[in-house]
């Protein structure tokens, strides 16, 4: 359907044709949604057209106001607040919104076709040296859920994961366990392998730790005492041994390496995120080398006296960075480098979006600089999706001490969590115990993703499990207990054999309420767009929690299978159709499932 802002602003530039004989580009015309305190539901901003209408900002608004309302069946009445032109639009309008939406499978979104534009979105990206922690639940869903939102506007998405599987960090856990490991095994021990792996990598940090404070008396920053103690140059030893291809080294690598891909493998399963493609950078690093040696002969880039690799982004505004250290071996701006330059040329892609913590802001933007100097135009399509911290009540979370909340836990301690509200406010009694545990878990995994996916990326929140999986409020399980009351208003009218026929649309003479729901309904998929915009779940999340709340108001408040006329019971029955499937579509996109029953 077409928009009725657009017929808005089509009629507007007709408006300045014929009241002041005046050009107007209608994609210039503003409009917005009416302030709650005015009658109205869309505003026209009037200023800019006192310069066509040469009168003040009233009588302007006063005049479109007249000629809109005879021009647009749609607009009923208006008003007029200094610059301002708040439009009310019809019932008839907004009845039409539920019986399109009804008949729309889509919803007013867009799927993907064969010409569409493709967009990858990397996201996780974690390191094989400890298993994923509460940080990189909130970038997996966030990744998840972009994914999911570019390919509502009709994008083709492609969703990889590059791990970090090779470097100094990996090292850590290797030689710690070759140390210490007297063999263990995820089997001998009964412990998953990316925990067990990360258990290594702490006992690495507490014996750096150690030998660091016997070293405090010799001068120099913590980076620069750190790498003369004697465990880390084993594990530089150990780097460059790897590097070179050593066969004892390769062998132990690739032997702890299954283990955390196992268990990543759990844990990605748990959690409900896919992925398209995996890359590894011990497979690519290699490449990204080849680029920097390459464009180091053609003078792009320069040598320092230790045979380091540099690059100058001063002209740009940034520092020197170094590509390849004094020994050879890579660093992580190396790796993606080369990671970058494979998936353009493996991927017709036209936009590539790292999604990626902002302490690595910096990162990116020199990355994209450098990409231009080696000669790459489309170094100015990557956009770094940069997201905030997560913080518990406790304080900060840190990988070296090992005092990170384990993904693992976190979703085995939601899904607790979430049987044991239920069971205190008696939501699930009569479920069977197989449906009560499969809804514990539904409810569990969608308290979780709702609440870090309803705050704006950018931001840093803090994640509260207890107050994420309350049934009131602005929480996942509010919207999918929504969601959950409307499938057994639908369910009961179908028992209770009530016709429910388009027709009655017509006949609908709309409460203040059903106009704000179906005006809801209305914005659904400028949301989604303004979401896709602002790469921010939390654009649609607060959206549909909006929806919930008002609807939950409106079953309050009227009744429904119980109206005053069938034609009534029909009308309402339809739009809390709608709304359900708005609901549905929403979480979907959230990457959250919503129970039929709770």
């Amino acid at each position: 359907m077409i928009g009725i802002e657009q017929k808005i602003a089509d009629a507007t530039g007709k408006a300045a044709a014929e009241l002041w004989n005046a050009s107007l580009n209608p994609a210039e015309v503003q409009i917005q949604k009416t302030r709650k305190e005015f009658a109205g539901d869309l505003t026209v901003v009037v200023f800019p057209l006192t310069r066509l209408s040469r009168t003040g900002p009233e009588q302007t608004g006063k005049a479109l106001g007249d000629y809109l309302q005879k021009e647009l069946p749609e607009v009923i009445d208006y008003n007029v607040i200094k610059g301002f032109l708040n439009l009310t639009v019809g019932e008839v309008f907004w009845s039409e919104v539920v019986r399109y939406y009804r008949n729309d499978s889509a919803l007013g979104l867009s799927a993907p076709g064969e010409c569409s534009e493709m967009i990858m979105v990397e996201y996780s990206s974690p390191n094989t040296n400890k298993p994923l922690h509460l940080g990189h639940i909130r970038n997996n869903l966030l990744g998840f859920s972009v994914s999911r939102i570019l390919e509502a506007i009709g994008k083709k998405v492609v969703k990889v994961n590059l791990v970090n599987d090779r470097g100094i960090h990996i090292c850590k856990s290797m030689l710690a366990w070759k140390k210490w490991g007297n063999g263990e095994t995820p089997q001998s021990s009964g412990m998953k392998g990316d925990h067990l792996v990360g258990k290594y990598y702490v006992l690495f940090e507490q014996e750096l730790k150690k030998q660091l404070a016997e070293l405090k008396q010799n001068g120099g920053g913590e980076e620069e005492r750190a790498a003369r103690t004697p465990i880390m140059q084993e594990a530089q030893e150990m780097l460059r041994k790897w590097e070179s291809g050593d066969p004892e080294t390769i062998a132990l690598w690739k032997k702890m390496n299954e283990w955390v891909y196992e268990g990543f493998d759990k844990t990605y399963r748990d959690l409900g995120v896919t992925f398209d493609k995996i890359y590894y950078e011990s497979e690519t690093y290699l490449l990204g080398k080849a680029i920097v040696l390459e464009a180091l002969k053609k003078g792009i880039l320069y040598r320092k006296e230790d045979n380091s690799v540099w690059a100058d982004l001063t002209d740009s505004g940034l520092d020197h960075k170094v590509l390849l250290r004094s020994d050879g071996t890579s660093v992580y701006m190396t790796q993606d480098i080369g990671t970058a330059v494979q998936r353009f040329n493996e991927f017709p892609i036209s936009q590539l979006i790292y999604v990626v913590r902002n302490e690595q802001n910096y990162h990116f933007q020199a990355l994209a600089i450098i990409l231009e100097k080696l000669g790459y135009s489309w170094a100015r399509n990557l956009h770094h999706l940069s997201y905030g911290m997560v913080e518990l009540p406790e304080g900060k979370m840190k990988s070296r001490e090992g005092t990170v909340v384990d993904a693992d836990d976190l979703i085995a301690g939601m899904i607790e969590t979430a049987r044991q509200m239920s069971s205190e406010l008696g939501k699930l009694d009569g479920y069977s115990p197989e449906e009560a545990e499969r809804i514990y878990r539904t409810i569990g995994l969608g308290a979780l993703k709702y609440f870090i996916l309803k705050v704006d990326p950018k931001k840093n929140m803090m994640f509260d499990p207890r107050e994420s999986i309350d049934f009131n409020g602005n929480t996942g399980p509010f919207i999918q207990y929504t969601y959950a009351r409307i499938r057994s208003v639908l369910n009961k009218a179908v028992e209770l054999k009530m016709a429910v026929k388009e027709e009655s649309l017509a006949r609908w003479n709309m409460n203040p309420k059903e106009r704000m729901l179906a005006r809801l309904v209305y914005e659904f998929p400028f949301v989604v767009e303004n979401a896709a915009d602002t790469y921010s779940p939390a654009v649609i999340a607060n959206y549909v929690y909006e929806l919930a709340k008002e609807y939950n108001q409106f079953y309050h408040d009227f009744s429904i299978l119980k109206a005053e006329s069938p034609d009534l019971v029909a009308a309402r029955l339809l739009l809390s159709e709608v709304i359900g499937r708005v609901i549905e579509k929403g979480m979907y996109l959230l990457g959250i499932d919503v129970p039929e029953r709770m």
